[in-house]
C-alpha cells in the first residue's frame, strides 16, 4: 500500500500569492489527504471487482448447470453495463454537489450487491439470472470511478497530474493484485465450505470473497465521509475552490478557462479508450474458460492458477506505472500510448493457435451420464473408457464446441507470454488515456466528461465479454484473437491520424509550451 500513499506531493507547485503561508500549507495538506482517500477508494474498488473475477465461471456452473460460456459473457458484461449507466450520472452529480455524496451512495450500492451475490444460490431456479443482476448492481456501484478520476484531475496541477494519475492507476493495479490473491487464498475453504445457519449463508470459496469485498466497502464509506474534503486547482496549481463539509463555506478564485475544448480530441480519446478497454475485457473474460479448455484444469485449479497469474500481472502493472511516470515526462504521453498499443498487439498475436497438438476433448454421453476424455484430436479407431460423471469432474475442451476438434491447442508458454505482454501494454495505455484526456479538458469541471470516458470504457467491457464469448464458443480462439489484432491495428492507425490533436488544453491555447 506504500505506492497508494505516495501522492506525488514533491512535484513543485506554482505558489498562489494570495493568502497566508499557513493557510496555503493547510490547504495543501488537506488536498493531498483527500487525494489519498481517492487512491484508497480506487484500490478498494479494484479489489471488490477482481476478488471474484476468477471464480465467476465455476460459481456460475455450480449454481446453475444450464449456464454456458456464452452466458458467462453476459454475466461479466453486466458489471460493465451497470458501470456504463452509472458513470455519467455520478459524474453529473459530482459536478454540482460535494463528491462524498455520489461516492458514499455508489459504495453502499456496491456493498449491497456483493451481499446479494453471496445468496444467488438460494433460489430454486433461474439462479444464473440472479448472478447476472448482482453483477450489474456491483457495476452500477463502480460508476464512482468517474468521480475519483475527475477529483484527482481537478485537484492537481498540470505538472502533478501525470504522477497523480499514475498513482491512481497503481492503486487500482494493487487492488488487481490483491483481489485474485485473496480469491486464491480463500480457495482452501473449498466448494462446500461451512454453513452459517443463522443468516442462511453457505460460506465457501465463492461467497467468502464477496463478503470480504462488502467489508472493504464499509471501510471505504467511513473514509469518504470522515476524511474527504473538496479541493480544486488550476493548471498552475493555484487553489480554485475549497469546501468545508461542516460549514459548507466556499472559496472561489477566478481561473483562466477561456477557450473551447477540442471535441475532436475528446471523441478520439473516447474511441481509443473504448478499444483499449474492449481488448482487456476480452482477455480477462476468456482467461478462465480458455485455460480450462486448453489445459484441462478443474474449476478449483482454474480459480487458483488464474488468481496467481492475475496477481503477477497486477504486480507487473505496478512496475509499468512507475516506468510510465518517467517515460511520459521524457518522451510525452502520445508515444507511450502508441508503444502500449503495439505491445498489446504482440500479446494477442502470440495467442494465435498453431502446430499439430490439439486440446483434450470432453465428450459427454448425456443418456448414460458418463464423460469420455480423449487426449488428442478425435480418432475413429480410438475407443476411450467412460468415466462416471458422479465421481469425476469433466475437464478439457467441450465437444459441443466443434472447433476443439480441429483447432490446435494453445500452449501454456503462449498463454503466459501473452499475460506478460498484455500486462505491460494495457496499464500503460490505461493511465496515459486518463492523463491525456484530463489534460485535453483543462481546468473546466470534468465530472461529466470523465463520466463519458468511463461510460465508454464500460461500454467496451459490456460488449467485449459478449463478443468474445460468442466468437470463442462458436469459432474458437483463432478467430477471436485475430479479430482483436485487427482492432488494435485500427487503434494504432487512428492514433497516428489524429496524433496532432491529442494535446493539452493549455498547450492548444498557447498558455504552456509543449
Amino acid at each position: 500500500m506504500s505506492q497508494c500513499m505516495d501522492s506525488g506531493e514533491n512535484t513543485p507547485l506554482l505558489n498562489d500569492d494570495s493568502g497566508s503561508d499557513d493557510s496555503q500549507n493547510d490547504e495543501y495538506k488537506s488536498r493531498w489527504r483527500s487525494i489519498r482517500v481517492m487512491y484508497f477508494t480506487m484500490f478498494l474498488s479494484s479489489v471488490g471487482f477482481t476478488i471474484v473475477i476468477t471464480s465467476v465461471w465455476p460459481y456460475l456452473q455450480k449454481i446453475d448447470d444450464s449456464a454456458n460460456a456464452s452466458f458467462l459473457g453476459w454475466v461479466v458484461a453486466a458489471y460493465s453495463l451497470g458501470q456504463m449507466l452509472a458513470s455519467p450520472v455520478f459524474g453529473l452529480w459530482s459536478n454540482h454537489r460535494p463528491r462524498r455524496e455520489p461516492l458514499a451512495c455508489s459504495i453502499f450500492i456496491n456493498v449491497t450487491a456483493n451481499i446479494y451475490y453471496c445468496y444467488v444460490y438460494l433460489p430454486t431456479s433461474q439462479n444464473k439470472y440472479h448472478m447476472l443482476m448482482s453483477r450489474a448492481l456491483v457495476g452500477f456501484g463502480a460508476g464512482n470511478v468517474a468521480v475519483v478520476r475527475s477529483y484527482v484531475a481537478g485537484a492537481t496541477s498540470l505538472k502533478e497530474r501525470n504522477s497523480a494519475m499514475a498513482n491512481t492507476s497503481a492503486c487500482q493495479a494493487l487492488g488487481f493484485i490483491l483481489g485474485p490473491a485473496l480469491q486464491a487464498g480463500l480457495s482452501f475453504i473449498g466448494e462446500q465450505g461451512v454453513s452459517v445457519k443463522v443468516i442462511d449463508l453457505q460460506l465457501n470459496m465463492y461467497t467468502a470473497p464477496a463478503l470480504l469485498a462488502a467489508l472493504f466497502g464499509v471501510i471505504n464509506i467511513l473514509l469518504v465521509v470522515l476524511v474527504l474534503r473538496e479541493h480544486q486547482v488550476d493548471d498552475y496549481g493555484r487553489h480554485i475552490r475549497a469546501i468545508n463539509y461542516v460549514s459548507e463555506e466556499r472559496m472561489d478564485v477566478s481561473q483562466e478557462t477561456e477557450g473551447n475544448i477540442d471535441h475532436v480530441a475528446v471523441l478520439t480519446s473516447n474511441v481509443l479508450f473504448f478499444i483499449i478497454m474492449f481488448i482487456f475485457a476480452v482477455f480477462e473474460t476468456i482467461a478462465t474458460p480458455l485455460s480450462m479448455d486448453m489445459f484441462s484444469w478443474t474449476r478449483k485449479d482454474a480459480v487458483l492458477y488464474n488468481g496467481i497469474i492475475l496477481s503477477c500481472v497486477g504486480f507487473e502493472s505496478i512496475l509499468v506505472f512507475l516506468l510510465v511516470k518517467v517515460l511520459s515526462q521524457r518522451i510525452g504521453d502520445r508515444p507511450v500510448l502508441l508503444g502500449g498499443l503495439a505491445i498489446i498487439f504482440c500479446g494477442f498475436f502470440v495467442l494465435l493457435p498453431w502446430g499439430n497438438h490439439y486440446p483434450a476433448i470432453q465428450w459427454a454421453d448425456l443418456k448414460n451420464d458418463t464423460v469420455i476424455h480423449e487426449t488428442f484430436a478425435p480418432n475413429p479407431a480410438f475407443a476411450p473408457t467412460p468415466v462416471s460423471n458422479s465421481s469425476f469432474e469433466p475437464t478439457g475442451c467441450p465437444a459441443e464446441q466443434t472447433w476443439c476438434q480441429y483447432t490446435p491447442a494453445i500452449h501454456l508458454a503462449q498463454f503466459l507470454t501473452a499475460d506478460v505482454l498484455i500486462g505491460a501494454g494495457y496499464p500503460a495505455c490505461n493511465v496515459i488515456s486518463y492523463t491525456l484526456y484530463s489534460k485535453i479538458l483543462g481546468s473546466k469541471p470534468q465530472g461529466v466528461y470523465m463520466g463519458w470516458l468511463t461510460a465508454s470504457g464500460s461500454g467496451a467491457r459490456t460488449l467485449g465479454p459478449v463478443f468474445v464469448s460468442q466468437v470463442y464458443t462458436i469459432l474458437g480462439p483463432r478467430w477471436a484473437f485475430s479479430l482483436i489484432c485487427v482492432m488494435v491495428v485500427g487503434a494504432i492507425l487512428l492514433l497516428g491520424a489524429l496524433y496532432h490533436k491529442l494535446i493539452s488544453f493549455a498547450v492548444r491555447h498557447g498558455r504552456i509550451l509543449e
